[in-house]
């Protein structure tokens, strides 16, 4: 039986909040700002490291096994990557943005001098009336670009709008929460699991309960480029329990109503003992907790262990459909992986 209550409304407005809240990879301050905004709100102190990242510390029961729960903040997304002579801009990827997923999404271009700047993503030379060929070509970096809401028609006049080389471009996520409890956005890889734990926090402190032991709650920056999972984390850490978007997909057991746990992916498996006191901690608090194996997936928990982390370290979260596109969840899934983060913190 579960020993606590998640509250749905809150964790579907925290992360609908969150998630129209721009951070991508490098740009990520606005994003962690909220969160550490909400923590206070909580009475959770926390602290930001060098690298931007945010660690919230909790005294616990005892201190024998210090614990870690992490999730990540930053997104995929783009960067401008050169402006055209015609005015448009070129587009880098941060990290595995897909780019037939994007076409005609609406942006936001991020000037160093403050301004935000309207456009869209447009194949080149994409008129159906004039190119016959424009449904049968493969969107690469080289074909796609930003067509600006502004009156451009030039680099210089692109320039003069304060934009530049390095500039971050911020994809519209396009949020929807339906009556039948589905939430659809870019990015809930992994901002799902990042208002999963802050929901988890809140059931501990309505319920007046401390964690068993010393925790640490890190929000980290810099995941989605493969090097956010030991920053501001413990030496003498026991345990890192990484709450991450699940894989959904043919061959996958996990959907999106609920949580699953990963016991392996392209890193190789996870922590036998603490995958198994997961489980068992699920089955007590009827958390119908899905097995499976990702086979083209890395984690912060990978990059803590890689970067000689001695923890033993657990990888869960909420099925999310369609990773890397415009994604899906359910908030069963997003309440189940809540609730089983909770319920661990307070184990012996």
């Amino acid at each position: 039986m579960a020993r606590f209550t998640i509250s749905r409304d809150y964790l579907v407005r925290f992360l609908t909040d969150l998630l129209n809240t721009p951070s991508p990879t490098g740009d990520t301050d606005w994003a962690i700002g909220f969160v550490q905004q909400e923590l206070e709100s909580l009475g959770i102190a926390s602290y930001r490291t060098y690298k931007g990242a945010l660690v919230a510390h909790l005294e616990g029961l005892k201190d024998d096994r210090p614990r870690a729960i992490t999730a990540h903040v930053d997104t995929l997304g783009a960067m401008v990557s050169e402006i055209k002579k015609n005015g448009r801009l070129k587009l880098t990827r941060l990290n595995g943005l897909m780019w037939h997923t994007i076409e005609s999404e609406g942006v936001w271009v991020a000037t160093r001098q403050g301004r935000q700047i309207r456009g869209s993503v447009v194949l080149e030379n994409g008129a159906a009336h004039v190119n016959r060929k424009a449904d049968e070509d493969r969107r690469t970096a080289d074909n796609l670009e930003v067509r600006l809401d502004e009156r451009t028609a030039s680099d210089e006049e692109t320039r003069v709008l304060g934009i530049d080389v390095g500039d971050f471009v911020y994809f519209d996520p396009r949020v929807e929460v339906s009556d039948a409890g589905f939430v659809r956005s870019r990015f809930l890889d992994d901002k799902a699991c990042v208002a999963c734990a802050v929901a988890a926090l809140k059931a501990l402190r309505d319920a007046g309960v401390s964690p068993a032991q010393r925790t640490h709650v890190l929000f980290s920056n810099y995941e989605e480029v493969g090097h956010g999972g030991m920053d501001g984390l413990p030496e003498d850490l026991a345990e890192l329990v990484v709450a991450d978007m699940a894989v959904v997909g043919e061959g996958r057991q996990g959907d999106e109503f609920h949580c699953s746990i990963c016991v392996k992916d392209s890193s190789g498996p996870y922590s036998r003992r603490l995958t198994e006191k997961l489980r068992t901690i699920a089955e007590r608090a009827g958390v119908d907790l899905k097995s499976d194996i990702y086979p083209h997936y890395g984690s912060d928990g990978s990059v803590y262990w890689q970067a000689g982390g001695r923890a033993e370290v657990a990888l869960i979260g909420p099925g999310v459909d369609t990773s890397h596109g415009y994604e899906r969840t359910h908030s069963d899934a997003l309440v189940e992986t809540a609730l089983l983060i909770a319920e661990y913190l307070i184990e012996e």
